[in-house]
């Protein structure tokens, strides 16, 4: 049984919070069977980032130099491990990701907000959208993964279920734009279809500390695989364009992706 990370954090923290105008508000990334929403709040402009579906995966556009957080909102019944993956890293270890890993168990019906790489219990470095080489995931000889933030899920064993909701429960958010673009793409698309995807023009920087109170906990895994895997892939509004996303046609999918875990299997040990 492995000890891990309780953030103190909770639902009280959207209070005063004002939401996204309707045609911006995103769609929380989430498969249909599994219980976490992921979304990226823009702390500068205080605005959830939207969400466009493309190609099969989910988009949010950032800009270079902002501070953000990665919204989690646990919708279930029952606590869940969520292990933490930013450009290919593990947010709380710092290690290449894998599901198998340390990560934030939210209780039921919490949402929190994990504002950056965590250095103890009572710290952290913010997340900033930066360059790819001024990236952490770059600075540290890391730089495959850029540009996605993705996340692994866990049931608890023997699991206690709550039965009744928060006195007000949180409001799921509108659909995000994506089937009005598709819908009008036949009469708007002009441009050229490029001939490659445009090169990553965003990573997330190590800022600045700032106060972040967590404390340990016991966690038992249900299951060895996780229930829920999610990843959403972050650019610059102009890389999204470039790729068909918002005004131009869709750009070919890369031969390889960047992908949240990428380390599945245990590596070969170096050579003697």
């Amino acid at each position: 049984m492995k000890r891990l990370l309780l953030p103190l954090l909770s639902v009280a923290l959207l209070a005063g919070f004002k939401p996204a105008p309707p045609m911006i508000t995103p769609q929380p990334s989430r498969i249909a069977s599994g219980p976490v929403f992921l979304t990226l709040l823009d702390r500068d402009s205080g605005g959830l980032l939207p969400q466009y579906a493309h190609d099969g995966q989910r988009w949010t556009p950032g800009e270079r130099g902002h501070r953000y957080g990665v919204r989690l909102r646990n919708a279930s019944p029952q606590r869940v491990l969520v292990v933490l993956s930013v450009d290919g890293i593990n947010a709380i270890s710092g290690e290449q990701a894998t599901p198998a890993q340390t990560g934030y168990v939210l209780n039921p019906w919490q949402t929190t907000d994990i504002t950056g790489w965590r250095k103890s219990n009572d710290e952290v470095a913010q997340f900033v959208f930066s360059s790819p080489r001024d990236s952490y995931a770059e600075r540290t000889g890391r730089g495959d993964n850029l540009g996605v933030v993705g996340i692994a899920v866990f049931n608890e064993r023997d699991a206690v279920r709550w039965e009744h909701r928060p006195a007000v429960p949180l409001r799921r958010a509108a659909p995000a734009p994506a089937a009005t673009q598709d819908a009008a793409s036949s009469a708007s698309r002009v441009m050229a279809e490029p001939a490659q995807a445009p090169a990553q023009r965003l990573g997330t920087g190590h800022g600045e500390r700032e106060a972040s109170s967590v404390r340990n906990t016991a966690f038992e895994r249900a299951t060895t695989d996780p229930v829920q895997v999610v990843q959403l892939r972050y650019d610059s509004a102009r890389n999204l364009r470039a790729r068909g996303i918002v005004l131009d046609r869709p750009a070919p999918t890369a031969e390889r992706e960047p992908q949240a875990f990428p380390d599945q299997y245990v590596p070969d040990p170096p050579r003697r």
